[in-house]
C-alpha cells in the first residue's frame, strides 16, 4: 500500500476515534500555553496540568514571570522533569518576552525558537494551537507511530516531520498531530505492543516491522524475568 493510501485510511480511522481534538495542556492564552508546552518535555501532560494552576496564579504574564527568582519558579515546578533547567529557562523566557516582544508571545517560528527553552517542537505546538498556523509537531508518540505505520523511516524527528507533512493535507496537520498523540496513548504504546491487534498497525505495519517488535518485546520480557529472579525474596 502506498503512503498516500495509508494516510487517507489513517485519517478516516482517527476522525472516527477522535472527532473532537481538545488541547491536552490547560492554558488561558498563548503565554500560558507556551509555558505549559515548555514544561511538558519529559513530563506527562497530566503532571503539567497539576502544577501549572499555582504557577499561573503567581505568574500569569511574562512580566510577572520575569519578576520571580529562579528558586521561586523551581518551587512551583519541582515535580516535573528537568526542573532546574526549566526554571532557568522560564526566568529567561519572561525576561526576553518583556525586553524584545513587549510582553507578547511572537507568532513566528523564528522568534519563538530564539526564546530560552523553546525548540522547534515547542514552537510548532504554539504556532498550531495558539495561532492556528499549520504545523506538525513531532513528539515521541508521533515519531514512533510514523515509523510503525511506514509513513517515515524514523531516522530522526526532522525527517519524520517532513515525511508527514508531505503525505497529509496541510489543512489537517494541526488536528492530526493531536489525534495521533491520543491514539498512541490509548492504542499504540511504546512497549509490549502487539502490532497485529492494533487498529492501525495491524494493517499499516510491514511484516518486517511486526517481527522486529515481537523480538524486542520478547527480549524485554526476558530481561524483566531475569531481573526479578535476582531480587532477594
Amino acid at each position: 500500500m502506498r503512503r498516500a493510501e495509508k494516510a487517507s485510511r489513517i485519517i478516516e480511522i482517527l476522525d472516527g476515534l477522535y472527532p473532537e481534538v481538545p488541547v491536552p495542556l490547560d492554558h488561558h492564552d498563548p503565554f500560558t500555553l507556551l509555558v505549559a508546552v515548555l514544561l511538558s518535555a519529559q513530563t506527562t501532560d497530566k503532571k503539567v496540568n497539576e502544577i501549572t494552576p499555582a504557577l499561573f496564579a503567581a505568574a500569569p504574564t511574562p512580566e510577572a514571570l520575569a519578576a520571580l527568582e529562579v528558586p521561586q519558579i523551581k518551587e512551583f515546578i519541582k515535580q516535573v522533569g528537568l526542573a532546574n533547567n526549566k526554571a532557568k529557562a522560564l526566568k529567561g523566557l519572561g525576561s526576553k518576552l518583556m525586553a524584545e516582544h513587549g510582553g507578547e508571545v511572537p507568532a513566528s517560528f523564528e522568534a519563538l525558537e530564539a526564546l530560552p527553552g523553546v525548540g522547534h517542537k515547542t514552537a510548532s505546538v504554539v504556532m498550531a494551537q495558539a495561532f492556528g498556523v499549520p504545523a506538525f509537531p513531532v513528539d515521541t508518540h508521533i515519531h514512533r507511530l510514523a515509523a510503525r505505520w511506514g509513513l517515515s523511516d524514523g531516522k530522526n524527528v526532522t525527517k519524520t516531520e517532513r515525511d508527514l507533512k508531505a503525505v497529509f493535507p496541510r489543512e489537517r496537520w494541526n488536528d492530526l498531530h493531536l489525534q495521533i498523540i491520543f491514539f498512541g496513548r490509548e492504542y499504540c504504546p511504546a512497549r509490549y505492543h502487539d502490532l497485529t491487534t492494533c487498529p492501525i498497525c495491524g494493517w499499516a505495519a510491514t511484516k518486517k516491522r511486526i517481527r522486529e517488535e515481537e523480538g524486542a518485546n520478547l527480549a524485554l520480557k526476558a530481561k524483566r524475568r531475569k531481573s526479578s529472579q535476582k531480587r532477594p525474596s
